[in-house]
C-alpha cells in the first residue's frame, strides 16, 4: 500500500507539470500572436506611410522607424514590404530586397494573417498586415514577429510549487499508511494473515453447519451471505451472493422484511409451502456498516411435531391469500364479492355480505342503539359452494330483526357466534319461514362479524356452514375476525373513494355547461363523458358574443379529481370573462396562460412543492356576416373541419404551448369557413387512449366526419360509435357546429366622411332600411338616436372614414367603425356640463353595447332586442 500510494503521488506530480508545460507553450504561442499583431498594425496604421512607399527611397527613410518601433514593441522584426512582397526594412540589412518569408496572398487582398513560419530569425509568431490607401487599395504590407521562446511564461514560477507540493503529499501519504497500517493491526488484535484466515474458515464452518438460515444484506439491497440453511429454505442458488433481493424471486413480504432493515421477532411468514419465523436486525446499530441481518427457522416444521401444523398452514395461508385477493380495487361490491370468494369454500361454505344503504353511496351509516332497533342492509355479496341455496339474494334490501345476530353485531360491533343454528331463538326471529328454508337446507352453524374501520360500522359478513362441515368453535372466531377486520379496510377505503368520486362528479356537472346560448350562426351538438374511473378536467363552451358572433371554446386541464374539476371551473368562467372584453383569441389565451401561472403559484405556495396544474385550450371565434372563423390553441388538438362536400382537413393552427408555462406568446388563425361547414372540437380521450397512438385516432375522426349529409347530433353519435374506448381512462369532450351565413339582406353597410354634415344622411339611410325590414317606429326612432350619437362621438374624436353597419339578427345591431383606438367610457353628467350624456343615454335605449377592437381602429356597437315577428306584424297593421 505504501508503495502504491508513492506511486500514485509521483503520476500526480508528473501529470501536474505535464500540464503545465503544455500550458506555457500555449501561452507562448498566443502572446507571440497577440504581440506581433499588435505591432504590425500600429506601424501599418501610422500616418505618412502611404507617402513613404510612394516616395523615392523608401527603404532609407522606413529602416530606422521599423528598428526603433521593433526595440519599443519588444518583438524581434518589423518588416515592411511592397504588394509584392520584396523587403523594404528588415533587422538584418543584407534581407532587405528580398522576397518576404510567409504567406501574403490574403494581405494582398486586404486581410491580415497570423501564422508561424520558419524565418531568417528561425520558429516565428508573425503578422502580415496590409497597407491601405484613401481608396482602400492595398499599397503594401507590414509584418511583425517575433520567436515564441523569447515570450516569458510563469510555468518557472510555478514548477517549484508544485514539486515542492508533490513532496509534502508524499510526506502525508507516508504518514498516512504508517497510520492506517498500525490502526489495521490494532482492529485485528496483532493477529497475522495466518491467524486471520484460520479464524474465518472456523467461523464459515460453523455458519453453514447451523440449523438456521443465515442472510446479510447490504445497504443496497444486495445479498453479502446467505448459508446453506438459508439457501435451503428460500429455494436460493449457490451463487446467490452478489444479487440484489428484488431480483431472487422471493416472496413479496418476504423482500420487503429483507430490505427494511426493520426489526422483526419470529415474525411468521409464508414462502412457498413453508412457514418460516424470521428474525430481522439491522446492522448499523452499534456503527456498523448498513445493512440488515435475519435468521430464519423452518416453523411449519416445528407446528408439525406439535400436531397443529396444517391447521396453522391453512389458516396462513388463508389469511395471506385474503390479503393478496381483497381490496384489489375501489369499487365497494367488487370488494364485498372478494371477501365472499375468499372465505368460501375454504373456511366456511357459504358467505354474505350485508351493507347499509348509505355505505353504498360513500356517505357513513347511521347506526342505533344496541337492541333498539332492527337492522336494513342491502345484501352485497353471496358465495358458497352451491348456487340452489335459500339465503337472500345479492341487492335484495334485508331487514334483520333486533335479536338477530345481524343485527346485534351491526348495533354492539361485537362479533356473535351461533354454533347451532336450530337452537337458536333469537336467530329465529326475524322471517320464520326464510329461517326454516335455511334450517332444512342444511345449515348448521353460524358467524356474524361486523365490518368496522376507523370507527365506522358499515355492514356484517356472515359465514354460514352445513351439515357437511363441522360447526364453527371459538377458535374459528378470530380467523372471522381478521378476514373481517382486513376485508373492512378495504371497503372502507372504497366508501372514501365513491364519495369523493361522487363529490367530484358533482362538482364537474355543475361547472359543465346545462345548455347551449340561443344564436342563429351556428348548429351545434356536444357530448361530454366523464372517464370510468376518477374525474377529468375537460371542459367545452358555447358564448354568444356581441355582432351575432359566437365563440367555441374546448380545454383539458391536466390531472384527475377535485383540483383538476376545481381548476376547471375557474378557467371556465375565467374565458366567459375573458370573452366579455371581446379580445382576439390570441390574447385571450395570453390572459388564460398567466391565469393558470397564478393557480400553479397559489398551489405550490399553499402544498410547500411545486405542483404544476398546467392545462391545454382551443378558442374559436365564428362571424356569420363574413364566414370567417378565427382560432388559436394552447397545447390543444387541432379542429377538424368538413367542407360542404364532405372533405375533411384538420387546419394549421399555430399549435402554442400548454397554458402554464408563461413567456412565450400565441399564434391566430384565421379560416374562411363555406355556409353549411362543419366544425369538430374535441378533447385528446377521443383521439388517443393506451391501445391506439395520436395518429390513429385522427385517421379514424376524419373517416366518420366525412359524411356531410348527418346533422350535428348524428355527427356525434357516429364519433362516438367509431373512437370511443372499451375502458374509457380519461374524459372525452366533442363539440360539432354547423355554420350558418347571415342573409345578405339582413346586412347593411356603408361608408361616411369625417364630417359633422354626414350624420343627417346616415340617419336618413338607416331611417329608410329599418322601414324595408318593417321595424316599428319606437325601434326606427331609438336607432336614429344611438347612429347620431355614435357617429357624432367617431367625427369629434377620431379622423379618416367612417363605417357604419346594421345587422337584423335575433337583435337590431348597430355599429360604427372608426380609425381611433380610443374607447369611450359611460359617465354621469354634471347639470352644468353641456356633454357628456351620449352614452348615457345609449346605455338605457339598448341592450347591450361595447368596442371591440380592429387593426384598423375600433368598433362600437349597440343591441337592441326585436319584437317577435307577430308583433311586428300587428304594429305595421293599419
Amino acid at each position: 500500500m505504501f508503495v502504491l500510494q508513492v506511486l500514485i503521488v509521483l503520476l500526480l506530480v508528473v501529470a501536474a507539470v505535464t500540464t503545465l508545460l503544455l500550458q506555457s507553450r500555449s501561452d507562448r504561442f498566443q502572446a507571440a500572436r497577440d504581440r506581433s499583431l499588435a505591432a504590425a498594425e500600429a506601424f501599418a496604421y501610422a500616418p505618412g506611410l502611404e507617402n513613404t512607399l510612394r516616395g523615392p527611397n523608401p527603404s532609407a527613410v522606413l529602416q530606422p522607424r521599423t528598428e526603433a518601433a521593433r526595440k519599443r514593441g519588444a518583438v524581434d522584426f518589423i518588416v515592411v514590404m511592397n504588394r509584392d512582397g520584396i523587403r523594404y526594412t528588415h533587422p538584418k540589412p543584407e534581407e532587405i530586397g528580398k522576397k518576404f518569408v510567409g504567406t501574403i496572398a490574403p494581405s494582398q487582398a486586404g486581410r491580415t494573417t497570423v501564422e508561424t513560419v520558419h524565418g531568417p530569425l528561425g520558429v516565428e509568431v508573425q503578422a502580415v498586415v496590409p497597407i491601405t490607401d484613401a481608396h482602400g487599395k492595398v499599397i503594401g504590407m507590414v509584418s511583425a514577429g517575433m520567436k515564441a521562446i523569447g515570450v516569458s511564461s510563469a510555468v518557472d514560477r510555478q514548477l517549484p510549487v508544485v514539486v515542492g507540493a508533490g513532496a509534502v503529499a508524499l510526506a502525508l501519504a507516508t504518514g498516512g499508511t504508517a497510520l492506517v497500517s498500525r490502526r489495521l493491526r490494532r482492529q485485528t488484535h496483532g493477529l497475522g494473515p495466518t491467524e486471520m484466515t484460520k479464524m474465518y474458515e472456523h467461523h464459515d464452518a460453523v455458519l453453514h453447519a447451523v440449523r438456521e438460515g443465515v442472510v446479510i444484506v447490504g445497504g443496497d439491497g444486495q445479498v453479502l451471505l446467505a448459508n446453506d440453511e438459508a439457501r435451503r429454505l428460500l429455494g436460493l442458488s449457490t451463487d446467490v451472493e452478489g444479487h440484489n433481493v428484488t431480483a431472487l424471486d422471493l416472496d413479496p413480504r418476504m423482500a420487503e422484511l429483507l430490505l427494511s432493515r426493520r426489526v422483526a421477532t419470529d415474525e411468521v411468514l409464508l414462502v412457498g409451502d413453508r412457514l418460516l419465523a424470521v428474525n430481522n436486525r439491522p446492522t448499523d446499530r452499534r456503527g456498523g456498516p448498513r445493512g440488515s441481518v435475519a435468521t430464519l427457522r423452518d416453523s411449519t416444521e416445528l407446528r408439525a411435531l406439535a400436531g397443529k401444523a396444517e391447521v396453522a398452514r391453512s389458516r396462513l395461508r388463508l389469511l395471506y391469500n385474503a390479503s393478496m385477493a381483497i381490496g384489489t380495487s375501489l369499487d365497494i361490491k367488487r370488494t364485498a364479492e372478494e371477501l365472499a370468494q375468499v372465505a368460501a369454500p375454504r373456511f366456511t361454505d357459504y358467505a354474505t355480505v350485508d351493507l347499509a344503504e348509505p355505505v353504498l353511496r360513500g356517505e357513513e351509516p347511521r347506526v342505533g342503539r344496541s337492541g333498539s332497533q332492527a337492522a336494513q342492509l342491502r345484501r352485497v355479496a353471496v358465495s358458497g359452494i352451491r348456487d340452489d341455496h335459500p339465503l337472500y339474494p345479492a341487492g335484495e334490501l334485508v331487514t334483520f330483526a333486533a335479536t338477530t345476530p345481524q343485527a346485534t353485531g351491526f348495533t354492539d360491533g361485537h362479533p356473535v357466534i351461533v354454533p347451532d343454528l336450530r337452537a337458536s331463538t333469537g336467530w329465529r326471529t326475524g322471517d320464520v319461514e326464510h329461517t326454516q328454508a335455511v334450517l332444512d337446507y342444511g345449515f348448521r352453524s353460524m358467524i356474524t362479524v361486523p365490518l368496522k374501520a376507523r370507527g365506522i360500522l358499515m355492514g356484517v359478513v356472515n359465514f354460514w356452514r352445513t351439515q357437511d362441515s363441522d360447526p364453527f368453535e371459538e377458535d374459528d372466531l378470530s380467523l372471522a375476525e381478521e378476514l373481517a377486520a382486513r376485508a373492512a379496510v378495504c371497503i372502507d377505503n372504497a366508501r372514501r373513494f365513491t364519495r369523493e368520486h361522487a363529490m367530484a362528479v358533482t362538482l364537474q356537472h355543475s361547472l359543465l355547461p346545462h345548455g347551449l346560448p340561443e344564436q342563429n350562426a351556428l348548429d351545434i351538438a356536444f357530448r361530454y363523458l366523464p372517464a370510468q374511473a376518477g374525474v377529468g378536467g375537460d371542459w367545452f363552451d358555447v358564448i354568444s358574443l356581441p355582432c351575432a358572433r359566437v365563440a367555441l371554446v374546448v380545454g383539458d386541464v391536466v390531472g384527475h379529481g377535485l383540483h383538476a374539476a376545481a381548476t376547471m371551473g375557474r378557467l371556465r368562467t375565467a374565458v366567459q370573462n375573458f370573452s366579455t372584453l371581446d379580445l382576439p383569441p390570441d390574447e385571450l389565451l395570453g390572459h388564460l396562460d398567466e391565469l393558470v401561472s397564478r393557480i400553479d403559484q397559489e398551489t405550490s405556495a399553499a402544498d410547500e412543492q411545486a405542483a404544476i396544474v398546467g392545462a391545454t385550450c382551443l378558442y374559436a371565434i365564428y362571424d356569420p356576416t363574413t364566414g370567417i372563423c378565427n382560432l388559436a390553441r394552447a397545447g390543444h388538438p387541432p379542429p377538424a373541419l368538413v367542407h360542404p362536400d364532405g372533405t375533411v382537413e384538420f387546419p394549421d393552427v399555430p399549435a402554442g404551448p400548454p397554458l402554464g408555462l408563461g413567456g412565450l406568446p400565441f399564434k391566430a388563425a384565421e379560416l374562411h369557413v363555406p355556409p353549411a361547414s362543419t366544425l369538430a372540437l374535441y378533447t385528446d380521450g377521443l383521439i388517443e387512449s393506451r391501445k391506439r397512438d395520436i395518429d390513429t385516432g385522427m385517421k379514424t375522426l376524419s373517416a366518420a366526419l366525412a359524411h356531410p349529409g348527418r346533422t350535428p347530433e348524428q355527427t356525434c353519435e357516429a364519433v362516438l360509435d367509431a373512437l370511443l374506448p372499451t375502458h374509457q381512462s380519461d374524459d372525452i369532450a366533442l363539440l360539432v357546429a354547423r355554420t350558418r351565413r347571415l342573409p345578405a339582406d339582413q346586412i347593411v353597410e356603408w361608408e361616411l366622411p369625417c364630417d359633422p354634415a354626414a350624420v343627417a344622411g346616415a340617419r336618413a339611410k338607416a331611417t329608410r332600411q329599418l322601414a324595408q325590414w318593417n321595424l316599428d317606429e319606437e325601434t326606427i326612432f331609438t336607432t336614429e338616436l344611438i347612429l347620431s350619437e355614435l357617429i357624432t362621438n367617431a367625427v369629434r374624436h377620431a379622423s379618416g372614414p367612417i363605417r357604419v353597419r346594421l345587422l337584423r339578427d335575433r337583435s337590431l345591431i348597430c355599429e360604427v367603425a372608426d380609425t381611433s383606438s380610443t374607447a369611450p367610457h359611460l359617465r354621469y353628467a354634471a347639470a352644468e356640463d353641456e356633454g357628456g350624456r351620449g352614452l348615457f343615454l345609449i346605455a338605457q335605449l339598448c341592450e347591450r353595447w361595447g368596442t371591440r377592437y380592429t387593426p384598423q381602429g375600433k368598433i362600437i356597437w349597440a343591441e337592441q332586442p326585436l319584437p317577435p315577428p307577430s308583433a311586428r306584424a300587428a304594429g305595421n297593421s293599419p
